[in-house]
């Protein structure tokens, strides 16, 4: 599999290009998923002057083996939060999809109207053939690797 590495140059450049295709005055709070998404989010944000920033805490798995076929939620805005809000959800990137789609099921929920935004999209690795995000960056079949990844810890060091 191709490997891309991205420095904060591509970041900044995925970014842009994904503000470019949003338009503020449609959204009234950005949810951003944790990890992945807590920087594009925190992009988003600040370049749409969006101030009500809330984080959803899903994870798919249980130790390093144990896959759940239902999404566990860590942390969820309460949908009083979230009750009649245009919703936007960044991530980072949506490769089976299934956390995307979790969290804007539960925003759904909880009386959001949610679109969803990422900095990748990979098709060929969607779960959810007749869905996609709403927005992306570019999409892409390789392993992506973010300057925020933690194989590259030992760079913030130096």
């Amino acid at each position: 599999m191709n490997k891309v590495i991205l420095d904060w140059d591509d970041i900044t450049r995925l970014a842009g290009r994904l503000i470019a295709q949003l338009d503020r005055d449609d959204y009234d709070v950005v949810l951003a998923v944790t990890r992945g998404g807590m920087i594009p989010g925190a992009l988003v944000s600040e370049a749409m002057d969006l101030r009500n920033v809330m984080t959803a805490a899903v994870m798919f798995y249980q130790g390093e083996q144990q896959v759940l076929e239902e999404p566990h939620f860590l942390q969820f805005p309460g949908d009083a939060l979230l009750l009649g809000k245009r919703v936007l959800i960044v991530d980072d990137v949506w490769d089976s999809g299934k956390t995307a789609v979790a969290v804007r099921e539960r925003a759904a929920q909880a009386g959001g109207v949610p679109t969803v935004a990422v900095l990748h999209y990979k098709p060929k690795h969607s779960r959810f053939p007749d869905d996609a995000p709403d927005f992306y960056g570019e999409d892409t079949d390789a392993w992506i690797v973010y300057p925020w990844d933690p194989e590259r810890a030992q760079e913030w060091s130096e």
